[in-house]
């Protein structure tokens, strides 16, 4: 409103000195002057009355354009916060999703030569390259999330190698460690990574006398935390501490998670000999120092990627606690600051409750799953997503919704968007198995804003998020 009105102001104080100017031209031009000089001035006041006509229509096309967007946004229960982000983004995602498209429906077909192309052949040729999301999904799935067998085998074959090394070294450095049998575990194992084969978890189950040492529910302790258990040393008037070999890591009477990780960064990390190990194993070992966690990292070759062509492999050393169905590792980045508490894995949990349901039904949940996942690892903005949310997400969808067929695959990947906008509104993704939890809560409000954004735009266009 001001700017208009600040315009027409103006305006008025134009035409005011040209009728100044021609009521007194004569004065000093003459007639014949002062006639030019009237037609000419005419001229410039009408375009400068054509171009305010142009500039108010131009704005009144903007106000429309600007109240149909709003209402597309508002029709998805909008945020406030995320909508403030701005619509000229919208519309740059969506501009660049329309590109993608029309670049593939330009895509030249081959013909046959003796047959020339009809007039609405044309036509025919972009109805046929203008995928759906349904194909979209398929062909993101082959070619972003799913993993070729041989890459990997190969990053398994690393591992296990690793695996046999580090063990090995365990077992001669300190033979009276009671740890049970390495193996693998993870994503990679369970066929659920994404994108690279590019990193790997070593479990190492730590073996403790069913007598001597109890698991505290993170319910039962004082951090109430469902996820932070603790291990208790229990019947010490029986059998007094020194007995187990795990007392000497203990720290106010319960087995401390970082006294066990700094004991495996000082035993495995600091003192292999890792350049005998990669000559063994014909590749470049080498810890990852610095971290919270014991990760070392695998280089085929001479460790040159260029030169090899293979991306490196991490590997994670997790040492974990088992008993019936219950999972405890040592992960002191998950259970800071308290240095007594174990974390509860509940990734054992989801995946057989994933694995069953698509056993049960034939769907795709799994499926599912390792797009989002290739989607959030592929987009910046959505990247702090991580699997737990995503596959809780998918087990929430599941009570209510029993179709997860391939042909349904679009329709379920519209509907965990819509859902995880709505989570992110609330601030809060529970878990399946813990309902007390909240998988949101690590995320800090810029993040939540950024994603938010993002999947407003795939509302209307889910194609962006398979860019």
């Amino acid at each position: 409103m001001n700017f208009q009105g600040s315009r027409r102001r103006g305006e008025e104080g134009i035409a005011v000195v040209i009728d100044f100017l021609l009521a007194n031209a004569h004065l000093v031009l003459g007639v014949g002057g002062a006639a030019v000089l009237g037609i000419a001035t005419l001229a410039v006041k009408r375009l400068i009355e054509r171009a305010g006509r142009a500039a108010e229509d131009e704005d009144e096309k903007v106000k429309q354009k600007m109240a149909e967007s709003w209402e597309e946004l508002s029709s998805v229960s909008a945020s406030p916060t995320l909508l403030k982000k701005g619509l000229e983004g919208v519309k740059h995602v969506a501009k660049a999703a329309r590109q993608q498209k029309a670049e593939l429906s330009e895509q030249p077909q081959t013909s046959s030569p003796e047959v020339p192309p009809k007039p609405g052949s044309k036509s025919k040729r972009v109805q046929l390259c203008a995928l759906t999301l349904q194909e979209r999904l398929q062909q993101y799935y082959h070619t972003r999330a799913a993993l070729h067998p041989d890459e990997v085998l190969r990053a398994q074959a690393l591992a296990v190698d690793l695996c046999t090394e580090i063990q090995g070294f365990l077992r001669s450095r300190v033979p009276d460690m009671p740890l049970g049998e390495m193996r693998l575990g993870g994503s990679l194992l369970d066929d659920l990574q994404v994108v690279s084969a590019d990193h790997a978890c070593l479990l190492v189950p730590l073996q403790l006398e069913a007598s001597l040492w109890r698991l505290i529910p993170g319910e039962e302790t004082l951090l109430t935390h469902p996820l932070h258990w603790m291990i208790r040393r229990v019947n010490l008037e029986y059998f007094p501490r020194g007995l187990s070999y795990w007392d000497r890591y203990l720290v106010g009477g319960y087995l401390s998670a970082e006294a066990v990780v700094n004991m495996f960064s000082k035993a495995v990390l600091e003192s292999v000999n890792w350049l005998s190990i990669s000559s063994t194993l014909d590749c470049l070992v080498r810890p990852v120092l610095g971290g919270p966690d014991l990760r070392l990292e695998i280089r085929p070759g001479n460790g040159d990627v260029a030169e090899s062509g293979e991306p490196p492999v991490f590997v994670s050393m997790l040492p974990l606690l088992t008993e019936e169905d219950v999972v405890l590792t040592a992960q002191p980045e998950l259970t800071a600051p308290w240095v007594n508490a174990w974390h509860l894995s509940l990734y054992p949990w989801e995946n057989r409750r994933l694995a069953r349901l698509d056993a049960a039904d034939g769907g795709r949940r799994r499926h599912a799953l390792k797009i989002l996942k290739a989607v959030c690892r592929l987009n910046p903005s959505l990247r702090p997503l991580g699997a737990a949310p995503l596959a809780n997400l998918i087990l929430h969808l599941s009570d209510g919704e029993g179709d997860w067929s391939e042909t349904s695959l679009h329709a379920r990947f519209r509907q965990c968007v819509a859902e995880l906008i709505g989570f992110l509104e609330q601030g809060a993704l529970h878990s399946y198995f813990k309902p007390a939890v909240n998988l949101l809560s690590g995320l800090s409000e810029d993040q939540v804003d950024r994603m938010g954004f993002m999947l407003y735009c795939a509302v209307s266009e889910p194609e962006i998020l398979l860019i």
